[in-house]
């Protein structure tokens, strides 16, 4: 059987069917303005090392083409040893290069050590795999492997060449067991697969945001911007998934199956102050709540920058918030009165096991009212809702 042309990988086809842009309905609206201005830094950075390159090697310092300009007195503002430009040429001149190395020397690892899932190893997570790939439009079947997590829960994208592949931590993938969650399983593997798709691990695009990191706040933020997306992903092909994957991220595979997602996201709104928005402008990936803040109400994108307004808390907070003021925190007694007339536990505490059989769904305490009401009347993540 011959391959059509079309379905093959090309330097600027993209991963998908939908080309470079992909499925712009899933991509974050903040995502690709960030990136040009990833860009944009770049290409000042090579102006920068096109006159680092001249001052190096002119022949008389009162040879050099660009001695008095203001673009080479830049070069005493950065980080270099007495104003030597020798750095900048060394790093920007050899960075194509070590993102090649570094992407082949982890693919490398990878083939060497994991467990390749296949139609007859790990089938269930590789149909997954497929069935996202296909989904997304994708030209070809990304290889997937799983390897040791050693208590890391943890799953990562990542390509070389045209050759792109996703690897699942152990640890992650147990959650994928028929006594326990796999739509949560089936986000994440979405997730994963989003990122291929969206273009984020292509070379070109690595090295195009690469020198944004070098810049507070911006490269973290690009970072944020691509995870949302990849969320995206993961919500399009694993709805159910929601309540699931945000408990495995925030208590873990086994304490996971306590977490409740509204509480979580509520959070979001409540959960404010200068130090909490300081958090999220350093992480690389959205923080919890505000995560679980976008992946429940699909109206609302993904916040980079601000927290979400308080309106959109969807319940009324069952504990003052973290920032409030310490006069509306309750003393042991009133938290003990409240524990005793709290409603019983519907599970033990740590969460569900294979082989046990459960009288109530996960969700009855996943998707439950946070306060404590009739798990019933709580919406479903992606469900319209009344304001």
């Amino acid at each position: 059987m011959t391959t059509s042309t079309t379905s093959r990988p090309a330097l600027f086809a993209g991963a998908t069917v939908h080309g470079l842009a992909g499925l712009k309905r899933l991509r974050h609206r903040c995502e690709i303005p960030l990136v040009v201005l990833a860009g944009a830094i770049l290409a000042v950075g090579y102006a920068l090392w096109i006159v680092a390159i001249v001052q190096l090697f002119a022949v008389e310092p009162g040879d050099r083409l660009f001695d008095g300009l203001p673009l080479a007195r830049l070069l005493s503002f950065l980080p270099l040893p007495t104003g030597d430009p020798t750095l900048i040429v060394v790093i920007l001149g050899f960075a194509p290069l070590a993102i090649a190395v570094v992407r082949a020397v982890i693919y490398a690892k990878v083939r060497a050590g994991g467990v390749r899932m296949s139609p007859t190893q790990f089938p269930e997570g590789y149909r997954m795999v497929v069935e996202a790939a296909e989904r997304f439009g994708m030209r070809k079947v990304p290889d997937a492997y799983v390897v040791l997590g050693n208590g890391v829960v943890n799953a990562y994208a990542s390509g070389h060449g045209y050759r792109r592949f996703v690897v699942v931590h152990s640890d992650a993938f147990e959650v994928g067991g028929g006594a326990r969650d796999p739509e949560a399983l089936r986000f994440v593997i979405g997730h994963e697969v989003g990122h291929l798709a969206a273009g984020h691990v292509s070379f070109f695009r690595i090295l195009f945001i690469s020198l944004a990191y070098v810049v507070p706040v911006l490269g973290p933020a690009v970072s944020r911007a691509q995870e949302y997306t990849a969320d995206n992903h993961g919500y399009d092909c694993a709805p159910d998934g929601v309540a699931g994957v945000m408990g495995l991220l925030s208590g873990g595979k086994y304490l996971g199956a306590q977490v409740n997602l509204h509480a979580l996201a509520d959070r979001a709104a409540t959960e404010r102050g200068l130090w909490l928005h300081v958090a999220n402008w350093m992480s690389t990936h959205p923080v919890h709540t505000w995560r679980a803040s976008a992946l429940r109400d699909r109206s609302r994108p993904g916040r980079l920058m601000v927290a979400p307004p308080r309106d959109s808390a969807w319940f009324a907070p069952s504990q003052p918030a973290g920032g409030d003021p310490s006069a509306a925190w309750g003393t042991p007694a009133q938290a003990l009165r409240r524990l005793d007339a709290a409603p019983a536990a519907r599970e033990e505490q740590f969460g569900r096991y294979p082989g046990v059989s459960y009288d109530e769904p996960a969700d009855a305490l996943r998707l439950a009212d946070p306060n404590g009401a009739n798990p019933a009347a709580a919406p479903s993540p992606g469900a319209a809702r009344d304001v």
